[in-house]
């Protein structure tokens, strides 16, 4: 029986750029996080969709029903604009739940609305006035894109 050692060198060039990369990734999340870059360093409409017009704005409530729904109002009118059952909307559940994370890790209520934006070069993103954060929501496939498109939908349009 023949040993044979499958011992080979470790490739360190390919790893020490991997950790690079890790280690700068998280340089820059914890920059942003203790405030050392300021969210708002970079435009909203460049985050969103540079150099593009709003062509349409709703301001939307996102609360949490008692029963697990979550229920969507047009900030000015009061008008419910959605209903989303209890499991069902992952994309609007998780978007708007991030969006609420920072809004409490800054100590920022609910009385502020979150602003949907429709672009005219078609990008959507839905931000908030309160901590500056922007979700663009084009990037994630039509059927996503479309879950919070139709939330700019008004009666009679």
């Amino acid at each position: 029986m023949s040993h044979h050692d499958h011992a080979e060198p470790i490739p360190r060039v390919p790893l020490l750029m991997i950790g690079g990369v890790v280690l700068l990734a998280l340089a820059l999340a914890a920059s942003t996080s203790l405030g050392l870059v300021a969210r708002d360093a970079v435009p909203e409409a460049s985050r969103a969709a540079a150099g593009t017009q709003a062509s349409d704005t709703r301001s939307l409530f996102f609360r949490d029903g008692a029963d697990g729904a979550v229920l969507i109002d047009d900030a000015e009118t009061g008008e419910r604009v959605a209903r989303v059952e209890p499991g069902t909307g992952g994309f609007i559940r998780s978007t708007v739940r991030g969006l609420v994370q920072v809004r409490r890790r800054e100590g920022i209520g609910a009385a502020t609305p979150f602003t949907l934006t429709a672009y005219d070069n078609g990008a959507l993103a839905i931000g908030d006035p309160t901590t500056g954060e922007t979700r663009e929501l084009t990037g994630f496939g039509q059927d996503n894109r479309a879950a919070f498109a139709v939330l700019l939908n008004r009666k009679g349009d």
